[in-house]
């Protein structure tokens, strides 16, 4: 691998009341096989301040540190890549680690081949816990909605990198105007928006990382509730981006929540709705457990698909019946700026 680019890389690193986690991260950072480049960590108006952690890494890394009012992930991204002085700028979770050839992985791919922005996988460390495993296979299944997050193309069309793990080019950052809005869905909104002004995507897939995700089912409920709507706001900018595969979540918990009365009625034909659910559900464990090789993760990845595809949906449903009572489906603004938690 290339040790020697000349392409300089800016590394993007958002936070929000996540000092330890961001201090796990500067440190995969410190040990990338790929130098020189620069890291650039912007405080979104945090109760919790990182600045000490960014300091402690100011002699094994050239990184700058900002504090500023909390706007949103996306308007933070914005802000640092203003600050930002590579060509290339590396977007990255503060929730993510990192193999120590992430940043040489990436530089040799885009020295092989023409590309305006990536994105990377997600998959989870041996250390995380049981839950957080759990999590991360009902996030990237095949079984669930997360099998899309991989995919070399959307649904037929063109990658949309995702901002947990992007990389894009400053032409494309200074083309697009970056994030246009700073939360809902504003990495899919951005990545839909450079695509159709003519710039290439793709995935690297060997550019993975560890993403942490959340360490309970209560906080990836109310995270997954987010991702459905989000999905309603992608469609206020972009309505043909909504796919059939995306009505999936909703349905599922139509069906879930219908299986009481489907057990209670004397109508042979609705049983078949229970049957299905447990079909599904054996295929998910057993799958859970050919990949994770853990009987209590198996089990447990059986519950995180059904809060996933649950959450989803009902934010999915709540948000789309917002846009349905919108005054000529008129476009968000993206001005609500807190987190999910």
């Amino acid at each position: 691998m290339s040790l020697s680019s000349s392409r300089r890389f800016s590394v993007i690193i958002p936070v929000y009341n996540r000092p330890e986690e961001l201090a796990e991260l500067l440190e995969c950072l410190a040990a990338q096989t790929l130098p020189p480049f620069e890291v650039v960590v912007v405080d979104d108006g945090s109760a919790i301040s990182s600045r000490g952690v960014a300091e402690s890494f100011g002699r094994r890394l050239n990184i700058s540190y900002f504090e500023k009012e909390n706007e949103g992930q996306g308007y933070t991204r914005n802000y640092a890549m203003k600050r930002a002085k590579g060509d290339f700028f590396i977007i990255l979770d503060s929730d993510a680690l990192l193999e120590p050839d992430y940043l040489s992985i990436v530089d040799e791919y885009l020295n092989k081949n023409r590309v305006d922005f990536y994105g990377g996988p997600d998959t989870d460390h041996p250390n995380f816990t049981p839950i957080q495993k759990a999590i991360s296979y009902s996030m990237t299944s095949v079984f669930t909605t997360g099998g899309i997050r991989g995919r070399k193309n959307n649904l037929g069309g063109a990658f949309h990198p995702r901002s947990f793990n992007m990389g894009i080019s400053r032409e494309v950052w200074e083309r697009t105007g970056g994030f246009k809005v700073t939360r809902m869905g504003e990495d899919i909104i951005f990545s839909i928006s450079a695509i159709r002004m003519g710039f290439k995507s793709a995935l690297i897939p060997e550019a993975f990382i560890y993403h942490k995700r959340r360490t309970r089912f209560s906080q990836f409920f109310r995270q997954l509730k987010f991702f459905g709507r989000a999905r309603i706001n992608i469609a206020r900018f972009y309505p043909e981006e909504l796919k059939a595969v995306h009505f999936f979540p909703a349905l599922f918990l139509v069906g879930l929540l219908s299986i009481p009365l489907a057990l209670l009625l004397p109508v042979p034909a609705l049983k078949i709705i229970p049957a299905l659910y447990l079909l599904y559900f054996i295929l998910l464990f057993a799958d859970a457990w050919r990949t994770t090789k853990k009987l209590d993760v198996a089990a447990l990845s059986v519950v995180a698909a059904t809060l996933q595809l649950s959450a989803y949906g009902i934010g999915f449903i709540g948000e789309g019946w917002r846009r349905i009572l919108e005054p000529g489906a008129q476009k968000n603004t993206g001005a609500a700026v807190e987190y999910p938690s």
